[in-house]
């Protein structure tokens, strides 16, 4: 399998991949996704070349979002002075599911920010999700804090502040890595 960066092509299968993963969260008792994602902001970070694609011939396996920015009111100051970088909308087809690709995304993505210098690979999950925190634990990820208050975008509760943390490195995730070497994050 390979990773690429996505395209404006791609965002009809990403928009698709939402749904399906909010179909089966949802059958898990999670409400997690249940709010369609806007297109135009999906479309702004494909070119802005933060999303990357998992594809297995000329199907789509799974995605990724790895970006230098946090969400805003998430992260201290002090945090954010250190070089990281941070998984959004990781997502991985029904019909693979069960092949660990997900960890060899997050892998994947570990590797490439140690490569761009950043210091921590973050990330912000559902703060309902237990079953999707536990999956990150497993993953070597460590939990932060959880932050219930603040939302940006509609001054309600905050659904996305489960914030946790693991130390880039190199890995092998055994994907073919089709994408431009990442920029160096400054220090």
């Amino acid at each position: 399998m390979k990773i690429t960066s996505a395209t404006p092509a791609d965002l009809e299968r990403l928009l698709s991949f939402r749904k399906e993963a909010a179909s089966w969260i949802s059958k898990l008792g999670s409400d997690q996704w249940s709010r369609p994602y806007p297109a135009d902001r999906l479309l702004a970070t494909i070119k802005a070349g933060t999303v990357f694609m998992l594809r297995d011939g000329e199907r789509t396996a799974g995605t990724i979002t790895l970006t230098p920015e946090a969400e805003e009111g998430l992260w201290s100051e002090a945090e954010l002075g250190e070089p990281s970088l941070f998984i959004n909308k990781l997502t991985v087809a029904r019909e693979y599911a069960g092949q660990d690709l997900g960890g060899r995304l997050l892998d994947w993505a570990g590797d490439r920010a140690y490569r761009a210098s950043a210091k921590w690979l973050r990330l912000d999950a559902w703060t309902t999700n237990v079953r999707l925190q536990q999956y990150y634990l497993d993953q070597g990820f460590e939990h932060v804090r959880t932050v219930l208050e603040g939302n940006a975008v509609n001054g309600g509760p905050r659904v996305s502040g489960w914030l946790a943390q693991r130390p880039t490195r190199p890995a092998e995730h055994d994907l073919t890595d089709e994408t431009p070497d990442p920029e160096p994050l400054p220090i």
